[in-house]
């Protein structure tokens, strides 16, 4: 089972492919390694759709218990509601087995630490990964952990229902698409919360009921190949505002009034506005891709942009150093200090439905501006043979008239009136282009192209 070619763990979670990569025997490893790693004496796990989720959680939880962790099991549930039940519960150590976006027959998990704190190769999951692949026996306890099972989600949608105020919310009717993943049975206990309060708003629910069979396919809005769905169903059913998740729905993508998909940039930078109308001089935070809509507006604002890798590790980390009020990437992860600096795919709608009612504007107007000052190409997945290779043919080409050259994630370029970031991706064999320009699509369209015809060809991925 040892070696590097059958290893799963990443820059920040786990994600490997089902059987060699990984199996119920790693998990349980993973689950004793946890123990002597982190010294965990308490934790929570969930599990998401996927249907080797169930047998991969229980193989974990063996391990956490014959390590003498006490194991409380939340089930079927999304990445952050483990967020919210690690601090909610007070416990040492949470984990989700999910892989995400990642396609079916893989599987994977993403952890957390005392107060919802990120895990990553730089805190501990370096020594995780050597003491689960190096095949040596691990240490168990005398005295087998407990196991407790409790369910976390009202006091889940409580907590998401207090960054707004449901009794000034508008009526407007929302399209929600879970694409089968577990954000539908969170969305019903905030919806319940919501009536309760007396909301307005109305909900039309799509492929809702999670299925691990995936059977129109992996959620992942982020690939325009996988809008398709939504945007149809917002039109039919003439709805103000469309929102489509991911597997474990941690990431909340939106479709304006007409169907059309927007871009998670434009709605980092809506975000930031509104939580520095809440806290002058606050701080936000967001990643390399793309970036100059988000410092236009956090700086017009009075707030302080702060550039931090991509990575929700990466990004929690920075969240809590400066405590930023906000954070976001253009992926559509969106980080709040009032959620433990985590990120949520529940939050981000609400605040924009409130902010919707406020204002008695669509989506579309509240972002065009936007969009005509800093049109984007949207990120471009590659799949490229050699990434360092390709990295360095794009650098000779566009260095000596770059106005600046930054690696704090890939390498990005401002080139004066456009600029770009290239990456290889932390979860999948990808490399990922974002371009931009200031106010000009036609000369964003020559430069994406241009780009895309230097990295070496082979379709999208």
């Amino acid at each position: 089972m040892g070696g590097t070619k059958d290893n799963p763990f990443k820059a920040y979670d786990i994600r490997g492919k089902l059987g060699s990569e990984l199996n119920e025997e790693r998990a349980e490893r993973i689950g004793l390694a946890l123990c002597a790693v982190r010294k965990c004496k308490t934790a929570v796990v969930g599990h998401d759709a996927r249907l080797s989720s169930p047998g991969l959680k229980t193989a974990l939880i063996r391990g956490l218990r014959k390590g003498g962790c006490t194991v409380t099991d939340i089930g079927l549930c999304g990445t952050e509601e483990i967020y919210f039940a690690t601090s909610h519960l007070g416990v040492d150590l949470g984990v989700e087995v999910t892989a995400s976006h990642n396609p079916i027959d893989y599987n994977g998990m993403k952890f957390v630490g005392p107060g919802s704190t990120p895990i990553s190769r730089d805190n501990g999951l370096g020594e995780l990964e050597h003491l689960v692949m190096n095949e040596g026996e691990i240490p168990s306890s005398p005295r087998p952990g407990a196991l407790l099972s409790m369910d976390t989600r009202v006091a889940f949608a409580a907590k998401c229902l207090s960054f707004i105020k449901p009794a000034e919310l508008k009526p407007l009717r929302i399209l929600c698409d879970a694409g089968n993943g577990v954000a539908g049975p969170a969305l019903n206990a905030i919806i319940a919360q919501l009536k309760e309060a007396g909301s307005p708003l109305e909900f039309v629910q799509v492929r809702c009921e999670p299925d691990g069979t995936f059977p129109t396919g992996i959620p992942n809005p982020l690939l325009p190949e996988c809008r398709g769905f939504t945007a149809a169903a917002v039109r039919e059913h003439g709805c103000d505002l469309g929102l489509a998740w991911d597997g474990d729905f941690d990431r909340c993508f939106f479709f304006d009034e007409r169907g059309e998909f927007i871009e998670g940039y434009y709605l980092v930078g809506l975000l930031a506005e509104v939580f520095l109308l809440d806290y002058p001089g606050a701080k936000i935070i967001h990643d390399p891709r793309l970036t100059w809509n988000t410092i236009d507006i956090v700086q017009t604002n009075g707030g302080l942009p702060i550039q931090s890798r991509t990575g929700h590790a990466f990004i929690k980390q920075v969240m809590r150093e400066e405590d930023a009020v906000y954070g976001g990437e253009m992926s559509a992860h969106h980080y709040f200090r009032d959620f433990f600096s985590c990120d949520s795919g529940m939050i981000p709608w609400l605040l924009v439905a409130a902010l919707m009612s406020k204002r008695g504007q669509p989506l579309s107007v509240l972002v065009a501006e936007r969009q005509r000052l800093f049109p984007c190409s949207g990120e471009i997945n590659r799949k490229v043979a050699d990434i360092p290779s390709a990295l360095a043919r794009i650098e000779i080409e566009f260095a000596p008239s770059a106005i600046a050259i930054d690696r704090t994630d890939g390498l990005s370029m401002d080139m004066g009136n456009w600029r770009f970031n290239l990456r290889g991706s932390n979860t999948e064999v990808l490399l990922r282009l974002n371009v931009e320009s200031r106010g000009d699509r036609e000369l964003l369209e020559k430069r994406t192209h241009d780009l895309l015809q230097l990295i070496e060809p082979s379709g999208p991925a």
